[in-house]
């Protein structure tokens, strides 16, 4: 195995870097154990790449965290290629990890079709949301260390990575982390309906419609603590201010 890395090992490797929490960035992670054992590589060759990734995260570099300064031109170009078409480098970037496991694209993300057509460009355009979808979940779930930002809540299955450009009306930001918050779903659910919005400052706000529907009922409890409280921010991808912005202005219910 040469030291230098394939484009498409560098690929894999940024994959993993949105789907696992940057804390859990170390040779002995077992999905970074797994990786070093798809594309033959150390555990930790594979934990320093994924780390090296942090040099070009404007977050990670205002938090002075990064891995070697100067890295390799191969994650920049990666790094690129991604923030600059989500849709289009989350999808491949799943088919090349298929690819390399021996599976179906479907089998290895985990997607369900058993509704979906056997076969033509209708199973092959739902595949791909599907697809993206999975990856988008994960990358956002993950970057927030597996909790609601907004209670704490650490339950998988009650976790939902929300749009904060509706995924309809947002084509180019619907596999970007940055457009994601991950919410319990009840938060979601009045987050996606415009009865609570984050500000740009990451403040939480609710909508007056909701305030006065739950004024002295059993509800009051699920929202009015967290008033102008701060969410907790996600260890990478932080929600961009523009997103936040357009939710503010076009989603919410004031």
């Amino acid at each position: 195995m040469s030291n230098i890395w394939t484009y498409e090992e560098h690929i894999l490797a940024y994959n993993l870097y949105c789907k696992i929490p940057f804390s859990k960035i170390n040779s002995t992670n077992p999905p970074i154990k797994e990786l070093a054992r798809i594309i033959g590589r150390t555990n930790g060759s594979v934990a320093m790449k994924l780390a090296n990734f942090a040099r070009l995260d404007p977050f990670q570099q205002a938090r002075n965290v990064s891995g070697l300064s100067q890295g390799a031109k191969g994650e920049e170009v990666v790094w690129n290629e991604f923030n600059g078409n989500w849709e289009e480098l989350a999808f491949k970037s799943e088919q090349i990890l298929a690819r390399y496991i021996s599976k179906s694209l479907e089998e290895s993300s985990g997607i369900e079709t058993a509704d979906l057509p056997t076969v033509g460009k209708e199973r092959e355009s739902l595949v791909k949301i599907r697809v993206n979808q999975s990856f988008f979940r994960k990358s956002v779930i993950a970057s927030y260390n597996f909790k609601c930002c907004i209670t704490g809540l650490a339950i998988p299955e009650l976790l939902v990575a929300g749009h904060i450009i509706p995924w309809s009306l947002g084509v180019e930001h619907r596999t970007n982390p940055a457009n994601g918050l991950c919410l319990n779903s009840l938060h979601d659910k009045a987050f996606d309906r415009g009865l609570m919005t984050i500000t740009p400052d990451y403040k939480i706000k609710f909508s007056d419609k909701l305030l006065d529907k739950i004024k002295k009922s059993e509800f009051n409890d699920f929202f009015t603590p967290y008033i102008n409280r701060k969410i907790m921010l996600p260890q990478k991808f932080h929600p961009l201010k523009e997103f936040l912005e357009y939710h503010n202005h076009n989603v919410f219910l004031f």
